[in-house]
């Protein structure tokens, strides 16, 4: 069957072309509600290397590092901007006791990280650390607090020790280890995956456990925590529908966790081995995203119609088997041109949602899933960045720009995938060949972002911008020979940006050709 669908995917790519593959009108006097930066989001949870080793080395580290951060790792996560970082889970959130880590680190206890392969910590990674971090990358902490197996005293005192500025017992014991002033935290997460690591509750349960933990987590001095209520997993439309009934205008966001994951006889499947069918799967599920998110919105909707409460998609991305002779707890996984596709097509999704959707956060930054960056730390620590990270990159305009209407007109693929047990409410899937997305920024210049998923045909594109009147452009491409190329630590750059000259503006009109497997961003002007 794998062989006959392989047939059958590219009998339809290969179709006779005519003038153009795909038609699109960006109408750019109308837009939408701007693109929060924190859609641009990532997530550290103490898993695997992320946090150690990945971030983090300490001061006493042979590897180049400031104050004991990675300094390869800090200097590609300065330049990529990243707007908001949330820590410390995930799942490890549920199980964190915020007092092991603060201190001295000498005097700080060892624990088990019982849901990430039983890796014993030092806990010399805690709340100063993090907020330092956020601190000196210019970022919004977002932190998850533990509902799960923590109390509402642990969670008040928490808030109390990083935002009190006040003669408060929590201050003067954060002033006692070191620092004066409060931070400012905005996004705190209330639980985390309540559903499952997070407790096993029922949204109902859950829902009377968020108002009583809420209720204690106190705005201290000026600092108006944004707190963010545990939502659904990926299809779970009733745990939205009891959070609106039952919580309400009482949190200022609910969560979403979704992940382009199919598990088929025990497997996920590997990073770098697939075949085209497997692909064009892959890419058809990601965009199960439109939907999921279109569903949760219109259900929240009912209870919050201006939208005032936001969703917040605080994991998402790819979740392969872990690399061979890895530990599996680690989820230590490569990162391809199928990633990248994976990020570029979930970003023009999430841009056509900016109404609801306020934020999201990849899962995860470094060494984990779909990350930005791998790190080792043999011979002095070696750092490569992944496809996924220059997705990232590339798209770093579209912070705070205005998204506007776009209309595609292109071709479709149907893909399909013999799942025994589909994670998908289906197994078939209508994958449009072209992607866009597209915003305004505030000096007038246009962007748009294309992706071409086609695996071996270039598409013709014409675009046309009402209402201006184009003169120039600049453009970035991220593409490769191989749909399974990735970067590793003695090939660092086999896939990298590079810089993009196939357009011809003419009568407000753009004309590209888009070459296959490519993903392009244009600053037009």
């Amino acid at each position: 069957m794998k062989k006959f669908l392989t047939i059958a995917v590219f009998s339809i790519v290969g179709i006779a072309a005519h003038a153009q593959d795909a038609v699109i009108n960006i109408n750019t006097a109308s837009h939408g509600e701007k693109i929060n930066k924190e859609i641009y989001g990532q997530f550290a949870e103490h898993l695997g290397s992320c946090i150690y080793g990945g971030l983090w080395v300490g001061p006493d580290s042979k590897i180049p590092n400031i104050n004991g951060y990675r300094t390869d790792v800090f200097n590609a996560l300065k330049d990529l901007q990243i707007p908001v970082l949330r820590w410390p889970g995930g799942c490890f959130a549920d199980e964190y006791h915020w007092m092991d880590g603060i201190g001295p680190q000498s005097e700080r206890p060892t624990m088990s990280n019982n849901n990430w392969g039983g890796t014993v910590e030092d806990n010399s990674f805690g709340t100063h650390e993090f907020l330092n971090l956020c601190e000196m990358l210019g970022c919004e902490p977002y932190v998850s607090a533990n509902v799960g197996s923590g109390s509402v005293e642990e969670m008040q005192r928490w808030v109390e020790y990083m935002t009190s500025d006040g003669d408060t017992p929590m201050a003067r014991l954060r002033r006692k280890n070191g620092r004066d002033k409060a931070w400012k935290v905005k996004y705190f997460g209330v639980g985390n995956e309540s559903w499952g690591c997070g407790g096993n509750m029922r949204p109902e349960y859950y829902a009377d456990l968020y108002r009583r933990y809420a209720t204690y987590c106190r705005d201290y001095d000026g600092n108006k925590l944004y707190k963010v209520a545990s939502g659904a997993s990926d299809y779970d439309y009733n745990w939205t529908k009891v959070l609106m009934d039952r919580i309400g205008h009482r949190m200022a966001g609910c969560s979403l966790h979704f992940y382009t994951v199919t598990t088929w006889n025990g497997s996920k499947g590997q990073a770098t081995l697939f075949d085209g069918e497997d692909y064009y799967w892959t890419l058809g599920k990601c965009i199960s995203m439109d939907e999921i998110i279109a569903k949760h919105d219109s259900i929240m909707s009912i209870k919050d119609p201006d939208c005032k409460i936001g969703l917040l998609v605080d994991e998402w991305g790819t979740w392969w088997d872990v690399e061979p002779g890895t530990n599996p707890g680690h989820l230590y996984q490569q990162n391809t041109m199928r990633d990248a596709f994976v990020a570029a097509l979930t970003f023009n999704i999430f841009h056509k949602h900016t109404r609801r959707v306020k934020m999201a956060n990849i899962a995860q930054i470094v060494n984990v899933l779909q990350s930005m960056i791998l790190t080792n730390q043999e011979d002095g620590g070696h750092m490569v960045l992944t496809p996924t990270y220059h997705v990232f990159k590339m798209y770093t305009p579209f912070q705070e720009a205005l998204p506007l209407p776009v209309d595609i007109s292109c071709k479709t693929m149907n893909v399909r995938k013999d799942y025994t047990k589909p994670i998908a409410p289906d197994n078939q899937k209508n994958l449009p060949l072209v992607s866009c997305s597209a915003a305004k920024k505030d000096d007038g210049t246009i962007l748009i972002a294309l992706a071409n998923v086609c695996l071996d045909k270039q598409q013709e594109i014409k675009i046309n911008l009402s209402g201006e009147n184009p003169k120039s452009f600049k453009g970035t491409i991220l593409t490769s020979k191989n749909i399974a190329d990735h970067n590793d630590f003695g090939h660092p750059n086999k896939v990298k940006p590079e810089a993009f000259n196939n357009a011809k503006i003419k009568d407000n009109v753009l004309n590209i050709q888009l070459p296959a497997k490519s993903i392009v961003v244009l600053e037009v002007k």
